[in-house]
């Protein structure tokens, strides 16, 4: 059997210098090694409508200014060769003079600028292989070293006047051919060796080659759609949370940096914007600090340094609202909110005891409704603003000491509010305040009045223990906390510390209790409450998927820098009085 071969003899260059313009082959498809993947760009999965409609020709992906535009696209299609462009030059000097430097082949090489929609990942081997099956090439770009090495600028049509015929003689030499044509069809090793295998001739192999990679494109052309969830190095989200982080850890010392962060460690706030930029594909060769961070912070939807500084405050303002000492909070149970309208629970209404079934096998119906308790969430917020001086000189108290403030003040509000739920004894549904004779949870003023002590608390347990569901049923409730101002703080603890005791009369039967010091409470009066998750009492809730304070980032217009705006959508109220008890002191 024989291989044909022919010699092509390039004619003339594509470029026309007259009309300035171009051919090339912008991308073959091939494998280029990124830093954890291999990357592959599927030719059918391209959408072509952004070179159709007239994309930029850079000057090395720099796109910072008009002078690092070279021309336009003027067609683009997809050729068995590859990606196929007709590009026009620039009538400026530097644009001619590029377009003479790839005349007389001093200038070849051929790089693409593109986004991805879909990405299809497996692994190969070792090795992690990402292919881009839906995306959209969006520039192309002369460089001195391309990524696709198939990548060209084209000559014109070949001429093949020499025919060469060589014939195969030994096996090797098929299986060699074989071989060859699999790694141009990219088919992998297992077909050629399937092929090699059943003593299949070259002109089969070709032939099966060809049918395979049509069964490849019309399956890529029917595939489903599908959306990949993850993450790289290259996500946004994911160097907004590293970079920030980083940026955190240099006002904290005490902060253990992840080892992903590490990459971005003393890092200026203008070397992140700095790198935000290149990031996107802008140049900041000669920029000054002013320059690049007016820039980078203007870049609302393709720069990732807004991020990164939302992450550094966010920290910052979660820190500050973990740190502030709450003690009420510790009485109330969270809860969420879909909404703005009125929250209530659910109440069991005069559903009473179970009844006996009768002969005839008829269930009587109890009752459940809505609670008459209900409160809402309001929405609570203020805005600060970072100077672009204090960016430029890089001062981290800016960002630290401004949103710590802040998040303590969220949490002292919160507690604030869930305070005065109990300070101010609101008055409920049924006329009367939360803390009632009537609710058998408020304890008579005794004449002499009586202190805290062992008697005084179990009084008011015993008091929890007989309150009854509004059905009259006995609830069990149980004191689970000891509340306390701090003028009572030394006599609780006296008073819950554990004995180990000889006798009878010296055992503390409420060491079991904890000890909440708010120090909002003022005064000699006290406060028993049961476990919220157990017993209905007082609620606080955030709305649905924004628990605690939220910061938001924009560039500044009326202040020249960045402002950020914390907001707080928040709500407490009373749900029920039977799992608190009040004692007035002494």
């Amino acid at each position: 059997m024989s291989l044909h071969l022919r010699a092509a003899t390039p004619a003339a260059s594509t470029v026309d210098l007259e009309a300035r313009t171009v051919e090339a082959i912008v991308s073959t498809g091939a494998e280029v090694a990124r830093p954890g993947y291999i990357e592959r760009l599927d030719l059918t999965g391209a959408d072509l409508s952004r070179l159709r409609a007239g994309a930029p020709v850079l000057d090395g992906h720099r796109s910072a200014t008009t002078s690092d535009q070279l021309g336009v696209v003027e067609a683009a299609e997809l050729r068995p060769e590859g990606l196929w462009v007709l590009m026009r030059f620039r009538s400026t000097d530097p644009a001619k003079a590029v377009l003479n430097d790839i005349a007389d082949g001093t200038l070849r090489g051929l790089s693409i600028g593109y986004s991805v929609t879909e990405w299809k990942d497996q692994q190969r081997g070792k090795d992690r292989q990402r292919t881009a099956v839906n995306w959209t090439p969006i520039e192309v770009s002369v460089v001195p070293v391309p990524a696709d090495a198939g990548a060209h600028f084209r000559k014109g049509n070949t001429t093949m006047p020499e025919t060469q015929e060589q014939t195969l003689t030994t096996r090797a030499e098929i299986n060699g051919a074989i071989r060859s044509i699999a790694e141009t069809a990219s088919l992998g090793r297992d077909w050629a060796d399937a092929q090699i295998d059943a003593e299949t001739t070259v002109e089969a192999a070709r032939a099966a080659a060809f049918e395979a990679m049509q069964h490849r494109s019309q399956a890529q052309a029917v595939r489903t759609p599908t959306a990949t969830i993850g993450t790289d190095h290259t996500d946004p989200a994911v160097i907004a949370t590293r970079a920030g982080e980083a940026l955190f850890a240099r006002s904290h010392p005490e902060h253990q940096l992840s080892p992903e962060a590490r990459q971005f460690a003393h890092m200026s706030v203008t070397d992140m914007a700095r790198a935000s930029l290149e990031r996107a594909g802008l140049s900041t060769r000669g920029l000054s600090n002013d320059t690049i961070l007016t820039r980078a912070l203007g870049m609302h939807t393709t720069g990732d340094f807004s991020a990164i500084l939302d992450n550094t405050a966010n920290r910052e303002v979660r820190r500050g609202y973990e740190a502030a000492p709450s003690g009420v909070r510790q009485l109330a149970r969270q809860s969420t909110a879909r909404d703005f309208r009125a929250k209530s629970s659910v109440a069991m209404g005069d559903f009473g005891t179970l009844s006996k079934v009768n002969e005839a096998g008829e269930f009587t119906y109890g009752t459940i409704g809505a609670a008459p308790e209900s409160y809402k969430l309001d929405t609570y917020g203020k805005i600060f603003a970072i100077s672009r001086q204090a960016m430029v000189n890089d001062d981290l108290g800016a960002f630290t000491a401004i949103p710590n403030k802040l998040g303590a003040a969220a949490a002292d509000f919160e507690a604030n509010v869930l305070f005065d739920c109990v300070n101010k004894n609101p008055v409920m549904a049924d006329g009367k305040t939360v803390f009632h004779a009537d609710h058998g949870n408020l304890a008579e003023v005794a004449d002499p009045p009586e202190a805290l002590s062992l008697t005084t608390i179990a009084a008011r347990r015993l008091a929890m223990r007989k309150q009854t569901s509004p059905g009259g049923v006995l609830i069990n409730a149980t004191p689970r906390f000891l509340m306390v101002g701090p003028e009572l703080e030394t006599e609780a603890e006296q008073l819950l510390t554990q004995i180990n005791a000889t006798k009878t009369a010296d055992v503390n039967p409420f060491s079991n209790l904890s000890l909440i010091v708010e120090p909002r409470l003022t005064g000699l009066e006290w406060y028993l409450a049961a476990d919220p998750a157990v017993i209905d009492g007082l609620e606080y809730a955030y709305l649905e998927g924004a628990p605690g304070p939220q910061v938001e980032t924009r560039t500044g217009f009326e202040v020249d820098g960045v402002e950020f705006k914390i907001r707080l959508d928040f709500g407490a109220g009373w749900l029920d009085f039977r799992g608190w008890q009040k004692d007035l002191g002494a």
